[in-house]
């Protein structure tokens, strides 16, 4: 017990606080239909208000459960937003002090909501973590993954609320520290694959394609392998947009004519990553789409989207065939090659071992690789 919590349990006019509060939550517990729990959440906000002195609540790890509880996906948007009105309550009256203190308490039930809330409760969600959990910045770093993959599944695109979670996730960078900000953004990547698309179309939508990889160094992190093994899941993720803008990421910070300069690449590479990359990205031949298919030939031939060439010699004047044939000899085929090596190594652990699909694999990605002249020649 914190012991201003305990020096409260003295006064007998907090004591009588709690009680009511007690009383209050005990309501809950009868509760059968949604239209009892928002009756509950209606009495505990006149609990709440009935003693403003006290920042500290009573009962608080009680009153974080139930407000989680009521905000299970099952339940309708009225509940939702009853028990948001609750938590406003429960924030304007414990102030940044205890908020911070108690993150984890309220969150629990916060956090999850944005991916499966109606449309009616997004904006009043966003509207807490406007009011009440920005101006906690740097409070807010034991949390900061979890808080961003809340956020992510609002960057939906074309839904309502894409542009107000975009500016927000952009006010939390500047308040933690962009780097800390991607670290915990590349975190999120790798663990949830849920919230890959929202994280990749957030990078690929921030970056500046017309300023050096080195000065946006930030939104790699600050965790190296972390970004790395993040890169290779979401290069294999299911999802063809993820492995689009992941590639869109490759050709931007990971080109090959730099990545294995510690002067020059984004972040430190070695021989071994760079190859691991290569395996993966490579692996996205299999999804037959033209649009990976151009990004990756773009990145191992050093050209751009656009085919514009990457990595050039300002001073000689050559064609695109001749840029091409010298970027991916010095640059691109010997990491090619072993990366097809380590392909060719590697078990399809989803295959079944009696069907011959998953050792075809390494040969599907062989044979659409001949078939780009300027790799197959």
């Amino acid at each position: 017990m914190d012991p201003e919590e305990q020096e409260l349990q003295n006064d007998y006019r907090y004591r009588s606080y709690a009680a009511v509060i007690e009383k209050a939550l005990r309501n809950f517990e009868s509760s059968s239909e949604w239209a009892d729990l928002i009756s509950s959440l209606g009495k505990l906000n006149k609990a709440l208000q009935s003693n403003l002195r006290y920042s500290l609540l009573p009962q608080r790890l009680i009153i974080g459960k139930r407000l989680a509880q009521c905000l299970h996906p099952a339940l309708p948007s009225g509940v939702h937003l009853k028990a948001l009105e609750t938590y406003e309550i429960i924030f304007k009256i414990i102030g940044t002090k205890w908020l911070a203190k108690d993150l984890f308490i309220y969150s629990s039930g916060l956090f999850p909501l944005l991916g499966h809330a109606a449309m009616a409760v997004k904006p009043a969600l966003l509207t807490l973590y406007e009011r009440y959990y920005l101006p906690l910045q740097r409070a807010l770093l034991p949390s900061l993954q979890a808080f961003i993959t809340g956020l992510l599944p609002g960057l939906e695109e074309g839904a309502d609320v894409y542009d107000r979670t975009d500016a927000l996730l952009l006010r939390l960078s500047l308040l933690v520290g962009q780097q800390v900000f991607y670290g915990a953004l590349w975190g999120s990547v790798l663990v949830s694959p849920l919230v890959r698309l929202p994280a990749s179309l957030f990078i690929v939508t921030h970056f500046d394609r017309f300023t050096p990889p080195r000065q946006q160094r930030c939104m790699l992190g600050y965790n190296n392998r972390l970004v790395m093994k993040a890169l290779c899941l979401s290069l294999q993720d299911s999802n063809v947009l993820v492995q689009r803008n992941m590639l869109e990421i490759l050709l931007y910070f990971f080109s090959l004519a730099t990545c294995l300069d510690p002067t020059e690449g984004s972040i430190p590479m070695t021989r071994e990553d760079t190859i691991t990359v290569v395996s993966a990205a490579s692996l996205t031949l299999l999804r037959r789409d033209m649009s990976l298919n151009r990004r990756l030939y773009a990145w191992l031939l050093g050209t751009d989207i656009k085919g514009g060439m990457i990595a050039a010699d300002p001073d000689l004047s050559i064609s695109m065939e001749e840029h091409t044939a010298f970027y991916f000899k010095t640059h691109s085929r010997e990491l090619l090659v072993q990366a097809l090596i380590n392909i060719l190594n590697q078990k399809d652990v989803e295959a079944d071992p009696e069907s011959v699909i998953g050792y075809l694999r390494p040969f599907r990605i062989i044979i659409s690789l001949m078939d780009k002249p300027e790799i197959g020649r």
